[in-house]
């Protein structure tokens, strides 16, 4: 946004009013992000506080003129991959497995959780959105902001979170990509028939 600039400034003069209100503004994205990845809730609370006290920490190494949200995308990409990682060299004692495996069988989602799911379809996307500068993680050409040689090319780049399944149109923004990386000529528009009902004509079809 506009006055990310400033707030970044301000925050890098100390003053701590300017970090609450990014908070305000990115934490929801972040906390989505993390949990997209982690797929673990209490993981993904711990990362947007850390993503936070980092953005505080190395708020000197900032630089206010590039957009704010695809530093705020890496830092906690970067944290949450390192926490799948740790988890994965974790081995967790044989009882605490077992005793997970019998919760699967009776768990029913709270209500919060209900909504979350609700909302998301079980499909996360949208995490690294296209969109304008300052308001998004890449543009319309799949570029990450701020970073040179950089393409996201998964159901994250999304506007908007879909309301039905993301395998086919994960599948056109990957096809589309590799035209773009290749240079490959879109190809032309398609015309095949359709189906219209002979009771509805067109305004044209009226002339």
């Amino acid at each position: 946004m506009a006055d990310d600039l400033l707030l970044i400034r301000k925050l890098q003069a100390g003053e701590m009013e300017a970090l609450g209100t990014l908070f305000e503004r990115y934490s929801t994205a972040v906390y989505r992000t993390a949990l997209a990845i982690t797929r673990d809730e209490r993981a993904a609370e711990d990362i947007l506080q850390e993503c936070f006290l980092r953005m505080y920490t190395y708020a000197a190494s900032i630089d206010p003129k590039r957009p704010l949200r695809p530093w705020l995308y890496r830092v906690t990409v970067n944290l949450a991959y390192d926490h799948v990682n740790a988890a994965r060299r974790r081995v967790h004692p044989l009882d605490d497995v077992l005793e997970w495996l019998n919760t699967l069988t009776s768990a029913f989602p709270a209500p919060d959780r209900r909504v979350e799911e609700t909302e998301l379809l079980y499909h996360p996307t949208s995490t690294a959105r296209m969109g304008a500068p300052g308001d998004a993680v890449v543009d319309s050409r799949l570029r990450v902001y701020g970073v040179v040689g950089l393409r996201v090319v998964d159901a994250s780049v999304f506007p908007t979170v879909t309301r039905g399944n993301t395998n086919a149109p994960t599948y056109m923004v990957a096809e589309k990509a590799a035209d773009m990386i290749l240079g490959n000529t879109p190809l032309a528009p398609d015309t095949a028939p359709f189906y219209r009902h002979a009771g509805k004509a067109s305004a044209k079809e009226k002339k």
